[in-house]
């Protein structure tokens, strides 16, 4: 298998769409499919089901897939370490942030690194915060925004680059805030839910949880419409443009504060872009 039909298959099973994969790899959708059952032959497997409504990774696919971020990764480390050689840093790099931390922690960085070096080509992409060390730590992204989990991994270097307290909010704060009475908008997963399942269970408290969340953005707008009362970071809510539209609850319980910083995967800092990048957020 090649380089070019690897990254093809990684960016099917980041999409999970022939069609959308097929735009985003510049082919035709003939041609993509062909990619596929090529690799399919070689496998010996399928790599994908697909019906009508969905696709989907088989076992075989998702174990080709941690083979191919892996393989792509070193192809592009061994492409760098030779330009690096005449002290031209060059490549491809990916940076994964919240819109919250597009708007309010990257735009310095991401303008110094343009400027430093030329010839590295970005490719930022949003989400949800909560998802972005996963991806890091997969391969699948260089570089990420996220927050300092409580456990951080051995594979994973950070660099704290703000700190934010976590706060709830409510389109009308009750007078008298009862978490097993008041419906509850949390996240599905990340540092503020950790800590905020903590505390409840540190007072025995059993919460009405109303709706789930994916991503702050999408929490303070639940907020918004009266579902409930939600907990984000106050920098998220600082730059949200509902921020007038919703009310910090006054007599919550104060949880620790959030860290937010870069963080990358130990193997991906020996490509000479991240290292350069990386080294660019310390001077900043």
């Amino acid at each position: 298998m090649d380089i070019q039909a690897l990254e093809t298959f990684i960016k099917t099973a980041e999409l999970l769409h022939f069609g959308k994969a097929s735009r985003a790899c510049n082919l035709s959708p003939s041609a993509l499919t062909r990619t596929i059952q090529r690799m399919e032959e070689e496998v010996g497997h399928p790599l994908f089901l697909r019906d009508n409504r969905s696709v989907a990774l088989t076992d075989h696919g998702e174990r080709l897939l941690a083979y191919a971020l892996s393989a792509v990764q070193e192809w592009q480390l061994f492409q760098e370490s030779i330009a690096s050689i005449d002290d031209k840093v060059t490549g491809t790099l990916s940076i994964f942030a919240s819109i919250t931390a597009v708007y309010s922690l990257l735009p310095e960085l991401l303008e110094a690194c343009r400027s430093a070096y030329p010839d590295v080509q970005l490719a930022l992409r949003t989400g949800a915060a909560e998802t972005a060390i996963d991806q890091v730590l997969s391969g699948e992204i260089d570089l990420a925004v996220a927050a300092l989990p409580d456990q951080k991994p051995a594979r994973l270097e950070f660099m704290p680059l703000a700190e934010t307290p976590l706060v709830f909010i409510a389109q009308q704060p009750p007078k008298h805030l009862d978490f097993s009475q008041v419906p509850l908008i949390v996240p599905q997963s990340g540092v503020a839910r950790q800590r905020l399942d903590l505390w409840l269970k540190q007072q025995a408290v059993v919460p009405r949880i109303s709706t789930e969340v994916s991503g702050n953005e999408a929490l303070i707008a639940m907020v918004r419409l009266g579902a409930g009362i939600g907990i984000v970071p106050q920098l998220a809510l600082e730059r949200s443009p509902l921020r007038d539209e919703v009310r910090v609850v006054a007599n919550a319980p104060a949880l620790a504060p959030y860290v937010v910083g870069l963080c990358a995967g130990k193997r991906s800092l020996k490509r000479p872009a991240v290292q350069a990048m990386w080294q660019l957020a310390k001077t900043l």
